[in-house]
């Protein structure tokens, strides 16, 4: 293949301008936000978990509380009849006197025994409170270190997307400037050789697989016309020759 040196070392410019956006776009998807939203994002996640079985213990503690309540209510409500049928006198038979002072004791001991049940309820109730009052709080704050992180992020996407733009639109103008069959070339060899598709010669070195060429391929490549395109023989990338090529 034949092309002009200039088109040759325009390929130089194609090639800079191509790595820019290897760059760039490596940048983009390594942002160190990336790895810290999702860091956060997980932290959230187990977050949120716990907030949900706080809110979920401290519901079941409210309605055992109240259960707890209306039976000792239902208690006192019991003792205070059997109390004011003690006080009315209308039970006048010892048997049935004992019976009822018997339960009205018994109540009163069920009474007590309730209270403290609506009483370790409370406690429960209230630890699962400031429980959840604590994740609510803890929640709002790695949320607020997301939504920082994304700003962030987005604000650095915004930025390098202007400089990938900008690389993108001069790329097309140089490689327009390339003869075709020169740049399909290049693009092939750039997709097959890990981006890089041409390499200058710099001080009888292939900038491409920084080898310096031997005294046989020096030859060749003296040897080659201005206009022909040469290979590096150990990478196989187009090799551009300038005046600091050292030949």
């Amino acid at each position: 293949m034949n092309a002009a040196p200039a088109d040759q070392i325009r390929l130089l410019d194609v090639q800079a301008l191509d790595v820019r956006l290897s760059q760039l776009a490596h940048k983009r998807k390594s942002l160190p936000e990336h790895a810290e939203i999702e860091s956060l994002n997980k932290d959230l996640t187990q977050l949120r978990d716990l907030h949900v079985a706080a809110q979920t213990e401290e519901s079941d503690c409210a309605r055992e509380q109240t259960k707890a309540e209306q039976d000792v209510d239902q208690v006192r409500q019991r003792a205070a009849r059997d109390q004011q049928r003690l006080d009315s006198g209308a039970v006048t038979s010892p048997k049935d006197l004992e019976n009822l002072q018997r339960e009205i004791a018994s109540l009163a001991k069920r009474q007590g025994d309730l209270e403290d049940v609506v009483l370790e309820v409370m406690e429960r109730r209230e630890s699962a409170q400031e429980r959840f009052e604590e994740l609510t709080g803890r929640v709002a704050s790695v949320q607020g270190k997301i939504d920082d992180a994304t700003a962030r992020r987005d604000a650095s996407f915004e930025e390098l997307d202007g400089e990938t733009a900008t690389a993108t639109k001069e790329r097309g103008i140089v490689a327009g400037s390339v003869p075709d069959d020169l740049l399909k070339l290049y693009d092939k060899l750039r997709v097959k050789e890990g981006g890089v598709g041409a390499a200058r010669l710099y001080q009888r070195r292939c900038e491409g697989c920084q080898l310096e060429l031997n005294i046989t391929e020096l030859n060749e490549v003296r040897a080659a016309a201005p206009d022909s395109v040469v290979r590096c023989e150990n990478c196989h990338r187009i090799l551009v020759r300038t005046s600091e090529s050292g030949l």
